[in-house]
């Protein structure tokens, strides 16, 4: 028998042993000719660039698509002529108005220099507000108020009178203390005649709420007299008194007569 009998496959697959050239020393010993290899190579590129050119040259089916190209721009200006007479037979329309270039450039340019305007003439009044308040600041410029009291009270406002849009009352107020309510009735005591003959003087019993001055007033009113001077009191019975003494032009015994007391 041999030895190839008892040896395993592998064994003689191996290159170290078996002397095939796949094994790692043959990549060694063919790797330079593997690189000489890609210069023979370069010949068929430099052939394949020049063929292109040579195609380039001969052309002969160009002519043909340039003589159709003139029928084509023919159609397409007829196309065109037909789509500008389209728009030509239907006007532009703006807000349901026929709409023109020329007047909506001028009304623009009318629009542009309205602001341009309005713009200059905000800043030429700005500057001329800061100038003034420029110098209001520094005319106006106060001393600082000196305080004396440690109080302080509100300022003085002004409060004007009620002017009401209607009445609120249907009728205006009657009068209750006229010249019949404050002079009631003269009187005739012996004090009272004694007065009128020594002092010039006429005694009446008025209202309680009447003052001096509307007792003149009543009497003036009543009787046509003047009074020089009206002294009153209140009695202990409740009814006010007054003394009204007469200046020297009237006497008391006259007017007393016409009233009727003597």
């Amino acid at each position: 028998r041999s030895l190839s009998a008892f040896l395993p496959l592998h064994f003689f697959s191996s290159p170290k042993l078996c002397g095939d050239r796949e094994g790692p020393m043959a990549d060694k010993k063919e790797a330079p000719k593997a690189a000489q290899k890609p210069a023979p190579a370069a010949k068929p590129a430099a052939e394949k660039k020049t063929k292109p050119v040579a195609a380039k040259k001969a052309v002969p089916k160009a002519a043909p698509a340039k003589q159709a190209a003139p029928a084509k721009q023919a159609e397409v200006k007829k196309t065109a002529t037909t789509v500008t007479k389209k728009k030509a037979s239907k006007p532009k329309l703006y807000h349901g108005k026929p709409y023109d270039e020329k007047v909506a450039a001028a009304k623009r340019s009318v629009r542009d220099a309205k602001r341009k305007y309005m713009l200059a003439h905000e800043k030429a009044t700005n500057a001329q507000r800061a100038l003034r308040i420029g110098k209001e600041k520094i005319s106006l410029r106060r001393a600082r108020k000196i305080r004396t009291s440690v109080h302080f009270r509100r300022p003085h406002t002004l409060c004007l009178p009620r002017h009401p849009m209607y009445p609120r009352r249907s009728t205006a107020r009657v009068n209750k203390l006229d010249r019949f309510a404050i002079v009631k009735h003269p009187l005739t005591t012996e004090s009272a005649m004694k007065k009128i003959e020594d002092n010039n003087t006429l005694v009446f019993i008025v209202d309680v709420r009447s003052n001096k001055h509307q007792i003149a007033q009543a009497v003036k009113k009543l009787y046509d007299i003047k009074s020089a001077k009206i002294n009153t009191l209140i009695r202990p019975d409740g009814y006010k008194k007054a003394y009204v003494r007469l200046t020297p032009e009237y006497d008391a015994l006259d007017v007393a007569n016409k009233i009727g007391i003597i």
